[in-house]
């Protein structure tokens, strides 16, 4: 040993050379069950963001009879990001396609949600949709997206990125 080092306690060399060890697999190259744990769906909402994530999740939910969910969700996104000279269009092609409770794709909403979007139709806003817009989520987060995390289309996913 160098004079500099036989100065130092002989239980903080020991504490050195553990850290030493511990900070050496971060030089590693990945495993690749490491590489296969970062390919995971974390939750709905990075699903939502991925174009291949979003695509398989529109299926699996197509094969349970529930893309009503997604397609009104995506709606309220699109719908949020329109200019004003659409608004009222789209907020009743909106209504019409999910809410009403006649709609061909009539989603879940309870009727307090319903009764306060009929209240607003007149004069459609921005965020007019957003209430419901985040109970559907929430019930896509806590119903399909458990289900779908199980699915075939999401271990096809997952093999694909």
């Amino acid at each position: 040993m160098c004079k500099g080092l036989s100065a130092i306690p002989s239980s903080c060399l020991e504490k050195a050379k553990g850290m030493r060890v511990m900070l050496t697999h971060l030089t590693e190259k990945p495993h690749k069950h490491r590489a296969q744990e970062e390919k995971t769906v974390h939750d709905l909402e990075s699903l939502l963001n991925s174009k291949s994530g979003l695509q398989a999740f529109r299926w699996f939910l197509r094969s349970e009879f529930s893309e009503e969910n997604l397609a009104f969700w995506l709606a309220c996104q699109d719908y949020r990001s329109s200019p004003e000279s659409k608004l009222a269009e789209k907020a009743s092609s909106i209504y019409t396609q999910f809410i009403n409770p006649d709609a061909p794709q009539e989603v879940n909403l309870d009727s307090e949600t319903r009764d306060a979007l009929m209240c607003v139709m007149d004069e459609p806003a921005t965020n007019m949709f957003d209430e419901a817009q985040q109970r559907i989520y929430c019930l896509m987060a806590k119903d399909s997206f458990p289900r779908f995390l199980r699915s075939p289309y999401c271990r096809s996913t997952l093999r694909a990125l």
